[in-house]
């Protein structure tokens, strides 16, 4: 799984996992799934202070990538944060830690909101 996979799954649940299918000579057709709907900036702020106030611990996880990992149980080592900014694009210095972080913080956000629950 991915890690920005990982980060979406902490904060929304993982997706239920498919029923088994009926044997091939009783299938039947069945409707696409539906389209993830957009998450708004304020379902996301909800659900993360939903988390951060059952942890009781203080975060800045509204601006730091760290915070918001550790706040979600990820690893935030530097190779996982690395392996982030490939997953979404980044096409900066990865030795630029402090720039490749506030850039990842605000990618992750805007992906978040783009690709909803």
């Amino acid at each position: 799984m991915s890690i920005f996979g990982a980060i979406k799954d902490a904060i929304f649940g993982k997706p239920a996992e498919a029923a088994t299918p009926p044997s091939p000579a009783v299938v039947a057709p069945t409707p696409p799934p539906p389209a993830p709907v957009p998450a708004t900036p304020e379902d996301i702020d909800a659900r993360l202070a939903s988390i951060a106030a059952s942890t009781g611990h203080p975060s800045n996880y509204k601006t730091s990538i760290v915070d918001l990992m550790k706040l979600l149980g990820l690893d935030s080592s530097l190779a996982n944060r690395t392996t982030l900014a490939k997953e979404l694009g980044y096409t900066g210095d990865t030795n630029d830690s402090a720039t490749m972080n506030i850039w990842l913080h605000g990618e992750v956000m805007k992906s978040l909101a783009n690709k909803g629950a």
